[in-house]
This record gives structure tokens, C-alpha cells and sequence, in this order.
């Protein structure tokens, strides 16, 4: 009996003590609230550990270790940034490891962005690492591109401007018969000058046929932005452009030539590429500002200056003249 007892004592300590152990992997971590974990690369369980017992996401890193060996399959876990959140108990500590979740941090390239902004956004971003140059215009796909911390900018660059050629080529491939631009290069450059003459997606598609239409019959193309850019690399201008400025033969200014510019002026988004490449069937040749943050177009002159002349009035009634 004696024996007995003794026997039935061991297992109830056994018991109790794998019920511990199973509430120390299974239950409440200590973390109050979310903390970020950094795992070096090649890093092993117990360096992991000690970063998660630094970062507060667990209570002790050897008991972590040893837990894991018992509950957690013995699966090998990987590098990166962690985002464990508020209570994550060790064994969903581990799971993170094991699946490889790391956070995904953020670049975002709004359509119509400069590659001066563009590099303003990489060299802030927290967790990239390296210089890189100022990307060439119009060579950058807008989007949001996610990264991991220690990923190098040029890498960020190559991705961006990867996705920006895949784009370009399967565009180019279905684009609409005897479109005004003849070569990739070309649809890029006016792309980017539809992106920043209109903010209204409806409107892409009739900005791109004006500026086909005048392409066609050698009219100067007469966009503002062309005229703004080689004066800030795509920067806000932050005032009125001045005479001068309009009659500025540099390349980019299609006031003063007639033509594309030589290069981008920004970096369009898929919208403006395909509306080039697919505009609006019209003989429209003139559009202006009609007061609501779209424009009225016009296939005359004289309709055109009617046009203007009722701008001119939105704009005097508001004070702006």
C-alpha cells in the first residue's frame, strides 16, 4: 500500500506538472502590448529566445527553449521582423517563428509621383539599408511595396521598376491601332503627362486622345507640368509659372516645342498608361478647368475660348482674379 501511495503521488506530480508546463506554453504572455522582435539571420532557438525575453514577449528564454523542445515539434523557425502581439502566449510566439510571419513594412508610390519623391520615400523608410540614386523618371510602377527590415533600397528600386516593365510590355502588347506614340518609351512619356494634367479617372482617356490629336498635327502639346518640371524635378512649384518660364526651351517645355517632351515628367500609374494606349475616339484638341475639378473639351478654337472665357468667370467669382 505504502508503495502504492507513493506511486500515485508520482503521477499526480507528473500530471500537475505537465499541466503547468502545458499552461506555461499554452497560456497569457507577458506582454502588455504589442512589441517588434528582431530575429538576426541564421540566428538559433535560443538567440530567438533572448531577444523575446529582452523584448518582453516572454517570461524566460530557457524555459521558452525547453518548452518548445516538448510542444513544439522540434520545426525549425525563421529570421525576420516580428510583431507579436499583446498576451501572444509562447507557444503562438513559436508558431510565429515557425510560419515565418514576419512584419511587412510599406513603401507607397502614389500615381503621378516624381522620382525625387519617390527616393524622399525610400531614404525614410525605417528598416532599409543602403543608398541608391535617384531613380530615372517614369521608370517606377506606382504602388505599394512591402519590405522587411535589412532589405537594401536598390533592391526596393529593382522590384519597382520590374513590375513598372512587365506592366509597360503587356500594355504595349494590347494597345488600340495607330495610337499617336509609336514606341513603349513614348507611351511612357505621355502617360505621365495625362497623370498630372487630370486627377479624374473618367477624364484619362479624352486627355490622352487631345494630346494624340495634337501629336498627329504637330500642335505643341501645351501642358503646364511640362513647363514646371524642369524647374523642380517634379517638386510642387509652390507659385504661378512665369512668363518666361512658358517661352524656356529646355526639352521638357511644350509651350516652346512642339512634340513629346525627351523624357518623363513623373511616374504614371496603370490608368494613364492604358489610356494611352487606348484613348477615347474623339477630334477633341482643346480642354480647360470647368470649376468642379474636371474639364470641358472642345474640338474648336472658338469653342475652346468659350470654354475659357466661363473659366475665367468661375475663377473671378471666387476671388481667384
Amino acid at each position: 500500500m505504502r508503495k502504492l501511495g507513493c506511486l500515485l503521488v508520482l503521477i499526480a506530480a507528473i500530471v500537475l506538472a505537465g499541466f503547468v508546463a502545458a499552461n506555461m506554453w499554452a497560456g497569457a504572455g507577458p506582454a502588455e502590448r504589442p512589441v517588434t522582435v528582431v530575429v538576426p539571420q541564421g540566428a538559433s532557438l535560443a538567440r530567438a529566445a533572448t531577444e523575446l525575453e529582452q523584448a518582453g514577449a516572454i517570461r524566460s528564454a530557457t524555459r521558452f527553449r525547453l518548452l518548445a523542445r516538448v510542444f513544439g515539434g522540434g520545426g525549425s523557425i525563421k529570421a525576420g521582423e516580428y510583431d507579436v502581439p499583446a498576451g501572444a502566449s509562447a507557444s503562438e510566439v513559436y508558431a510565429l517563428l515557425q510560419d515565418g510571419k514576419v512584419r511587412q513594412r510599406m513603401v507607397v508610390v502614389p500615381e503621378g509621383y516624381p522620382s525625387a519623391l519617390v527616393h524622399d520615400a525610400l531614404m525614410r523608410a525605417d528598416g532599409l539599408t543602403g543608398e541608391v540614386p535617384v531613380p530615372a523618371e517614369g521608370s517606377i510602377l506606382p504602388d505599394s511595396y512591402a519590405f522587411q527590415r535589412g532589405d537594401t533600397r536598390a533592391a526596393v528600386v529593382t522590384r519597382m521598376q520590374a513590375a513598372m516593365d512587365r506592366y509597360l510590355a503587356d500594355a504595349w502588347a494590347k494597345r488600340k491601332p495607330n495610337i499617336a506614340v509609336s514606341t513603349p518609351e513614348q507611351a511612357i512619356i505621355l502617360a505621365s503627362i495625362v497623370e498630372k494634367e487630370t486627377g479624374k479617372p473618367s477624364e484619362r482617356r479624352m486627355v490622352a486622345a487631345v494630346y494624340g490629336n495634337r501629336l498627329r498635327i504637330g500642335m505643341p502639346l501645351q501642358a503646364d507640368p511640362t513647363v514646371i518640371y524642369p524647374i523642380t524635378r517634379g517638386r510642387p512649384l509652390g507659385r504661378r509659372i512665369l512668363r518666361s518660364e512658358l517661352h524656356a526651351k529646355n526639352g521638357y517645355n511644350t509651350y516652346a516645342s512642339a512634340g513629346l517632351p525627351v523624357g518623363p515628367i513623373a511616374n504614371p500609374g496603370r490608368a494613364s498608361i492604358d489610356a494611352v494606349l487606348n484613348p477615347a475616339s474623339s477630334p477633341a484638341l482643346y480642354f480647360v478647368a470647368d470649376g468642379t475639378g474636371g474639364h470641358v473639351f472642345a474640338n474648336t478654337l472658338p469653342e475652346h475660348n468659350a470654354n475659357v472665357e466661363k473659366w475665367y468667370a468661375i475663377r473671378r467669382s471666387r476671388g481667384e482674379m
